[in-house]
């Protein structure tokens, strides 16, 4: 007995399609056009959030950032407009009465200092004060050293972290820093590490490859700020979130500052939480309409090759009678016809997959620098085997139609058409 699908088969299949190419091409294009749309708006779109990440990358999703601003209600007989300023007292403060709170760090920011190492200089470099504790707030991607420790801060040492573009500024020679000593108004300062990260969509005392990082205590000390912090960053523990706790932190320091808790001028609290929840929904929401596009357009392109295939079964109304009086089954013209669909639909959509994994290379090729990788342009491989074993159920679904029709054709019918 003849098999299913065996090498003349193939041929036979081959030989349909190929009969008349101009029709074959122009119909497997909806479909090359559809998967290729598909496959490229999806591998972009992957691309577009690593981007994105990449603004957010190294910060703690639980991550809360405070800072005072001027009051915009009266209290407790003091006028709105009134200026206040956190303390080194709001760190234990807010550690004792939220153990809520896993990490619970302050840091300052000094602009306009002078940043030189021999004849060069960094113009646009901010010095942050920080402690070591800070890494559970931001993770810095050391290229050398290492970053500041409690040691560090306790001793008040007088060592700093560079950030990429004050390292590129002060060592134009490049090569490891560490060891080495910069100058900052005056006061000397040996280098122990470099911090590679870039500037990104949450900058905290500046831009990360500006800053020059020296333990807070020493910059409480070195620059006469007494008690006074600028900013306050703090981290919520495992199974709380910040969205909670953050009404019980306005309140805490309303309580201790003198202003109305229900004041959200006075005390500015930038919740990454939400941030990243705003980032996944919104490309939630665009690789819904990746797909949906992408789905109705691969479609439009599967109509397409349904009505080809029914164009081709009524041409060929005497040559499938004719199989049918020699001895054709049904089944067998069924497979013949739905082979035919399957085979011009994956060919036509591997070629889309093939064509749009091309182009997201060369755009990542784009987004190299430095030989680091700035987002990944690319189309998942659980994501394309997903589209190829789509193709297959809508090649399928194509040619049940057509070969239907065909299996309806009598060979009687079929030599009186002829």
């Amino acid at each position: 007995m003849k098999k299913w699908f065996d090498t003349d088969t193939f041929r036979e299949i081959l030989d349909s399609i190929l009969r008349n190419k101009s029709r074959s091409i122009l119909t497997g294009f909806g479909v090359f056009w559809g998967i290729f749309m598909l496959m490229l708006l999806t591998g972009g779109s992957q691309g577009l959030k690593d981007l994105l990440n990449k603004n957010f990358e190294g910060f703690a999703q639980n991550t809360c950032i405070a800072f005072s601003n001027s009051t915009s209600k009266p209290f407790k007989g003091f006028k709105k407009g009134r200026t206040w300023e956190m303390t080194y007292s709001d760190v234990d403060r807010l550690r004792n009465l939220m153990p809520e709170l896993e990490t619970v760090t302050p840091t300052v920011g000094l602009w306009g200092k002078s940043v030189t190492r021999d004849e060069n200089s960094s113009s646009e470099a901010v010095v942050r004060g920080a402690r070591a504790d800070y890494v559970n707030i931001e993770t810095p991607q050391m290229m050398y050293g290492r970053y500041l420790n409690e040691a560090d801060v306790a001793q008040e040492r007088k060592v700093c972290v560079l950030g990429k573009k004050v390292y590129a500024d002060l060592f134009p020679e490049g090569g490891d820093p560490c060891g080495k000593r910069i100058c900052i108004s005056g006061s000397y300062y040996n280098v122990i590490g470099v911090d590679w990260r870039e500037g990104g969509g949450i900058q905290i005392n500046g831009s990360n490859s500006d800053l020059v990082t020296i333990p807070l205590t020493q910059a409480i000390k070195a620059y006469n700020l007494g008690n006074t912090i600028q900013l306050l960053c703090f981290t919520a523990k495992p199974g709380y979130t910040m969205s909670d706790l953050t009404p019980r932190v306005r309140e805490i320091l309303a309580r201790a500052h003198y202003f109305d808790p229900t004041d959200e001028q006075a005390l500015f609290l930038l919740n990454t939480q939400l941030i990243f929840g705003i980032v996944d929904n919104l490309f939630k929401g665009i690789n819904f309409l990746v797909w949906l596009i992408g789905l109705g357009t691969l479609l439009a392109g599967v109509i397409g090759v349904s009505n080809i295939m029914m164009v081709s079964v009524k041409e060929r109304t005497t040559e499938i009678g004719i199989r049918r009086a020699i001895g054709a089954t049904p089944r067998q013209i069924l497979g013949q016809i739905i082979s035919e669909s399957i085979v011009l639909t994956l060919v036509a959509g591997m070629g889309g997959i093939v064509l749009s994994v091309l182009i997201l290379a060369g755009v990542e090729m784009g987004m190299t620098e430095d030989g680091i990788l700035k987002a990944a342009f690319q189309v998942p491989f659980g994501t394309a085997m997903l589209a190829a074993s789509l193709l297959t159920v809508l090649g399928v679904v194509a040619g049940l139609m057509p070969a239907s029709r065909a299996m309806q054709i009598k060979p009687v019918d079929a030599m009186r058409d002829e």
